[in-house]
C-alpha cells in the first residue's frame, strides 16, 4: 500500500503538470464516484463474506455455492441498471447538472459516462474480493489491489509521453485498473475455493433448477447502509464543486489523497477481523473489539499527526506550490482518520443480521447531520468544512453507538455462556 500510495503521488503530479489543477479536480471528482455507489452490490457482501467464513469446509458446503450463485446473479442485475443510468444520463446531458463545476465541459461528461459503463461492467468480478476475505486471504486481497495504482501511472505517464490531450479522460485508467484487480481477485479466489465459483458461475443462468440462498435477513440492512453511507459520506467533493470551486475541490483531493492512505491502511485491517469474528460466533466464542478499537484508535492518530508534520514538504513534491492546505484543513483530516480507525473493528464485530440491525437507524440519521454540517462549514472553513462534519458525524452517529450495542452485546454473551457452564 505504500507503493501504491507513491503512485498516487507520482500520478497526481503528472497530471497538475501537464493537464492542470482542473483536470486534477475533475479527476478526484470522477474517482470518488464509486464511493457514492457501495450499494451497487445490494447488501450481498455480508452475506458473501458471513456464509463462506462460517461454513466449516467452504470448498464443499452446498450453501457457500448456493450464496456466491446468488451474488453472481444480483450483481449482474445491479450492474446492467448503472450502465443504462449511466448512458442514460450522458445521452441527455445532465452530468454538469449532478457534478457542477468541477466537470470539464462535454470531454468530462463523455468521461463520467465510460467511468460508470467500465465501473458496471466490473461489478461481478467482485465476488472475488469478498471471497479472499472472508478466507482470511486479506493479505493477498491488499496486495493485488496495491497494483490499481502502478497501473493508473502507468496509463497516465504513457499519455503524457505520447502527447495526448487525455487530461479529462484520466479518470478512466483508474476504473479500468480497478476492473483488472476485480479480475485478478477473481481468478485467485476461484483457484483457493476450487470448484466452488466455477460451478457457481456455472449456475447463474440455471433460475428453475438451481435456486439462490436466502440473503434477505442480512442484505437488506447492509443495502440501507450502503445507500445512506455514501449520501453522508461521499458527497463532499460534490458539494465543494457546487458551492466552493475548482480550488477548493483540489484541496480536497490532494487532503482525501494523503490521508486516504491511512484509511486505506485501517480499512484493509479492519475488514481482515470481520471473518474472524463470523468464525468466532458460528464456533460460540467470545471475541471482544475492545483491543483491536484501541490498538486502531491509537495508530491512526500517530500516522495522521506525522503525516501532518509532513504535509508541507509532501504538497511541494506533488503540486509544486500550486496548492496549499491549511492547518484546519489538516487536523480536521486527522480526526476524521481516528474517528475511522475507532468504527472498524466495532463494525466488524456487529456483521450478523441483529448487528446490522442495529446500525441502521444511527447510519440513517447520519445523512442530514453530516449534510447539514458540510454545507453550513463549507462557508467558513472552505475545504475543511465538509471533513470536520464527516468526523462529528461518525462520531456521533457510529462511534459512540457501535461501542454502546458492543458493550450490551459481549454482556448478554457472557451471561448466556456462563449459564450452559
Amino acid at each position: 500500500m505504500g507503493a501504491a500510495g507513491l503512485a498516487g503521488i507520482v500520478t497526481s503530479r503528472l497530471v497538475i503538470e501537464h493537464y492542470g489543477v482542473d483536470a486534477f479536480a475533475q479527476y478526484g471528482l470522477l474517482t470518488g464516484l464509486t464511493g457514492l455507489m457501495p450499494f451497487a452490490d445490494l447488501g450481498i457482501a455480508a452475506v458473501l463474506v458471513n456464509a463462506v467464513a462460517s461454513a466449516a469446509q467452504p470448498r464443499t458446503d452446498r450453501e457457500v455455492r448456493r450464496t456466491i450463485t446468488s451474488a453472481f446473479r444480483i450483481l449482474l442485475v445491479s450492474a446492467t441498471v448503472i450502465a443504462a443510468v449511466a448512458v442514460t444520463i450522458g445521452a441527455l446531458g445532465w452530468w454538469p447538472a449532478l457534478l457542477g463545476d468541477g466537470l470539464m465541459g462535454d470531454a468530462g461528461a463523455r468521461a463520467a459516462t465510460v467511468c460508470l459503463v467500465v465501473f458496471a461492467l466490473a461489478l461481478p468480478l467482485g465476488v472475488g474480493q469478498r471471497v479472499l476475505v472472508a478466507l482470511g486471504r486479506t493479505a493477498q486481497q491488499t496486495a493485488l489491489g496495491g497494483i490499481a495504482s502502478p497501473l493508473v501511472l502507468c496509463g497516465v505517464a504513457a499519455s503524457v509521453a505520447l502527447a495526448w490531450a487525455f487530461g479529462p479522460y484520466v479518470a478512466v485508467f483508474s476504473y479500468v485498473a480497478n476492473a483488472t484487480v476485480a479480475l485478478l481477485s477473481l481468478v485467485l479466489a476461484a483457484r483457493l475455493l476450487s470448484p466452488q465459483v466455477v460451478a457457481a458461475a456455472r449456475d447463474v443462468p440455471r433460475l428453475r433448477s438451481v435456486r439462490g440462498a436466502k440473503v434477505v435477513d442480512v442484505a437488506w440492512p447492509m443495502l440501507v447502509q450502503m445507500i445512506a453511507l455514501p449520501i453522508a459520506m461521499q458527497t463532499d467533493r460534490l458539494l465543494l464543486s457546487h458551492l466552493a470551486g475548482t480550488s477548493e475541490l483540489a484541496q480536497y483531493n490532494l487532503g482525501a489523497q494523503t490521508f486516504g492512505l491511512i484509511n486505506q491502511v485501517v480499512a484493509a485491517a479492519g475488514v481482515a477481523l470481520w471473518p474472524l469474528y463470523a468464525r468466532a460466533r458460528a464456533a460460540g466464542r467470545i471475541e471482544s473489539p475492545a483491543r483491536a478499537t484501541a490498538v486502531f484508535t491509537g495508530l491512526a492518530a500517530t500516522l495522521g499527526l506525522l503525516l501532518w508534520l509532513a504535509l508541507p514538504l509532501v504538497t511541494q513534491i506533488i503540486t509544486k506550490g500550486k496548492i496549499e492546505l491549511t492547518a484546519t484543513f489538516a487536523a480536521s483530516f486527522v480526526l476524521f482518520v481516528v474517528v475511522q480507525a475507532a468504527k472498524y473493528p466495532l463494525g466488524m464485530y456487529m456483521t450478523d443480521a441483529a448487528g446490522l440491525r442495529f446500525q441502521v437507524v444511527p447510519v440513517v440519521a447520519m445523512v442530514p447531520i453530516n449534510l447539514g454540517l458540510s454545507w453550513l462549514l463549507i462557508a467558513p472553513l472552505g475545504a475543511a468544512g465538509p471533513v470536520l462534519g464527516s468526523a462529528v458525524s461518525v462520531l456521533v452517529c457510529q462511534v459512540l453507538p457501535n461501542a454502546w450495542y458492543v458493550r450490551r452485546d459481549l454482556g448478554r454473551r457472557r451471561r448466556a455462556l456462563a449459564a450452559t457452564d
